[in-house]
């Protein structure tokens, strides 16, 4: 059996946890730049906005209803999710974290235990640890269990858990779940399967095999034989290392200096580098583009260059240099920038490489320092430490970030006092 344990409303929960003035009050999370709406409590959902609003679209709605608003604080959002998936793992030895506020959980093992009492006890264990609510679905394979999922939220006979073991139960559950709702089913294929007659997940698991693969191929055979209780997704207990890595944002307020780009990329690159060091790669080509605002009544243009590194690294400093090199050689002036981006790829592993005839001692330099760099930003906050040539934390041209609520749990400063 398997549990797929997801959080409620996850980004919105993270705020509440800190501020329990929240708790019963609509929150929504907006996306960077403060653009549009990422997340929704439940009361936010109730009173009819939907995801991926503009802000500036609701700003009449969040005064009426003294909706409480949010720019998305990922250091926030990371950690909390680090700690439910500590949680988690205490409650089996074979996990999967399928994103940030979803995980797979293998209970095929545990024969002689009472599958909803154990549920239940995950559910009040990692409220009463993280203060997270989750929604738990129990069923023999991944896409059952999402389905049971997916039905604990929304019953409220259920109260967040639904183990799904009696086949008339299973029956019931996918005669009540939408081909558009099944998990790995799309858009344009849940207009095919409905064009075909086909509305619920109960109709496709009646398919033929022979159908199926043809309509849906390999991959649709598979979810649909997991429909019928027949596993076909294994745990991925290791998550498989990125073939490439890209760090993009669109900018605060518009751009036209080479300097303000220069530091943008800067950030961007040494924030790929960070993520190469910690799924343990270095990369041998990195790109950078940068884009004007094609919605704007302006001059447009778009460039990117792409450059092959000698030695593969995953050195802040390396990328730095070779992705200022490649900024260099596509900036024009003249125009207004919106958006620019690093892309690292052609990654392999940092303990399989192979170095120049002419490398010097540096590159082991290079991996002492940043190392180093890495444990003091885990240990005083993120980007404590850094390149000069990513600029100041004040820039004009960083995100947007109005209505940013503090890193309680990662920044010193920033944890919260008890007083007498």
């Amino acid at each position: 059996m398997i549990a797929l344990v997801d959080c409620n409303n996850f980004y919105a929960s993270c705020e509440r946890v800190f501020n329990p003035a929240l708790r019963n009050r609509p929150v929504v999370v907006l996306s960077n730049n403060d653009g549009c709406v990422i997340a929704r409590s439940a009361e936010t959902k109730a009173l009819g906005i939907k995801m991926g609003a503009p802000y500036f679209m609701i700003k009449e709605q969040v005064k009426q209803h003294n909706i409480a608003v949010f720019s998305s604080n990922y250091t926030l959002y990371g950690d909390m999710s680090n700690r439910v998936m500590k949680t988690l793992a205490e409650f089996t030895p074979n996990l999967e974290v399928y994103s940030i506020d979803e995980s797979f959980l293998d209970l095929g093992h545990f024969y002689n235990k009472n599958l909803h009492q154990y549920a239940q006890e995950i559910k009040d264990t990692i409220l009463s640890w993280t203060g997270i609510p989750v929604g738990i679905g129990v069923a023999k394979t991944k896409t059952l269990a999402k389905i049971a999922n997916r039905l604990a939220k929304k019953s409220s006979k259920a109260m967040g858990i639904l183990v799904l073991q009696e086949p008339r139960h299973i029956e019931v559950a996918l005669k009540r779940t939408a081909v558009e709702d099944i998990w790995g089913i799309g858009r344009q294929h849940a207009k095919l399967l409905k064009s075909h007659n086909i509305a619920t997940a109960y109709d496709l698991a009646r398919q033929s095999d022979a159908w199926v693969r043809k309509n849906l191929t390999v991959v649709g055979l598979r979810m649909v034989k997991e429909l019928r209780g027949e596993p076909c997704l294994d745990l991925e207990k290791i998550s498989p290392a990125k073939q490439n890595i890209c760090t993009s944002r669109s900018f605060g307020r518009p751009v036209k200096a080479l300097s303000d780009l220069q530091e943008a990329t800067a950030l961007y690159a040494s924030k790929c580098a960070y993520k190469l060091r910690k799924q343990g790669s270095c990369a041998s080509v990195v790109s950078v583009f940068i884009t004007t605002n094609s919605f704007a009544d302006t001059k447009q243009y778009y460039n990117s260059k792409t450059i092959h590194i000698p030695t593969p690294t995953n050195s802040d400093l390396h990328l730095i240099q070779y992705a200022n090199l490649a900024l260099s050689s596509i900036y024009e002036e003249g125009y207004i920038y919106k958006k620019c981006g690093v892309i690292v790829s052609d990654l392999a592993p940092e303990t399989a490489l192979q170095l120049d005839l002419f490398d010097g001692p540096e590159t082991g330099k290079h991996k002492d320092l940043m190392h180093t760099l890495d444990n003091l930003n885990k240990r005083y906050g993120q980007a404590i430490v850094k390149s000069a040539a990513q600029g100041s934390n004040k820039a004009s041209w960083l995100l947007r970030k109005e209505h940013i609520s503090p890193c309680y749990t990662t920044r010193l400063s920033d944890v919260i006092t008890a007083r007498l």
